[in-house]
């Protein structure tokens, strides 16, 4: 026969201490509900300019004709003069070539049915032997240069981002300690922090050059000049001031 006073005190316990549980869960939440007190959002920027040193050249061609076959033909035949080329001067990291965007569209008359086709190839060269990079590009007859762009190699942005990221703390640092005494506190302790890194570069003017022009420039090198960008790294957060 089973003995119901034995089982009584354990549910009995039991009892107590889903309620402790459940007391000590909604007080919890309530104090994790409150709002922070004596806390501050700052955030504090370092930067350094720094020369560019990597050159991106983008040549590139149309051809427009009744067929397809015959449009992606000419493309082919511009595209791979222009590799050949540009592979006798490439070598890694002084000059990287790689071919771009490559389509064939239709083109539609007014009837909405297909009258003709058109279509673009291009070819990039991208290097940090500024000299190598034109010079090639100014060599290439069968493709017209559409763009010119210089940036910052990766090699470049990570040396210097160390500098100016510990720059950006030294001044968060810096704010922080300045608010915290303005605000009567000796002192705060960090809660919470974020590091961003971004870019200010200009837009080079870029003068883009016909077939004709290219092909009276053969074997000249294409004037560019490199310009500088500025490396930012912001640092965000939070401190907590303290007496």
């Amino acid at each position: 026969m089973f003995d119901f006073s034995l089982a009584r005190p354990r549910w009995g316990l039991t009892l107590v201490a889903l309620l402790w549980s459940a007391s000590a869960w909604a007080d919890g939440h309530a104090l994790g509900s409150r709002q922070p007190m004596q806390v501050v959002q700052l955030s504090a920027s370092g930067s350094l300019e720094v020369a560019q040193d990597l050159l991106t050249i983008g040549l590139s061609t149309t051809r427009e004709g009744a067929d397809a076959a015959s449009v992606q033909g000419q493309l082919k035949q511009a595209l791979d003069a222009a590799l050949t080329e540009a592979r006798r001067s490439a070598q890694p990291g002084a000059m990287d070539v790689r071919t771009g965007n490559l389509g064939l569209q239709p083109r539609y008359g007014r009837d909405g049915k297909i009258n003709g086709w058109q279509g673009s190839a291009e070819l990039v060269l991208e290097g940090k032997d500024i000299v190598r990079v034109s010079t090639a590009a100014g060599r290439i007859n069968t493709l017209s240069i559409s763009s010119v762009g210089f940036s910052l190699s990766r090699d470049k942005r990570l040396s210097v981002e160390s500098e100016v990221q510990a720059q950006a703390i030294e001044r968060f640092r810096a704010r922080a300690t300045e608010i915290a005494q303005a605000f009567g506190f000796t002192g705060y302790t960090l809660r919470e922090v974020s590091v961003g890194s971004s870019d200010q570069t200009p837009m080079p003017r870029v003068a883009l050059m016909s077939m004709q022009a290219k092909s009276a420039m053969a074997e000249a090198q294409v004037p560019v000049e490199a310009g500088k960008s500025t490396v930012v790294i912001t640092v965000s957060g939070s401190v907590q001031l303290t007496r």
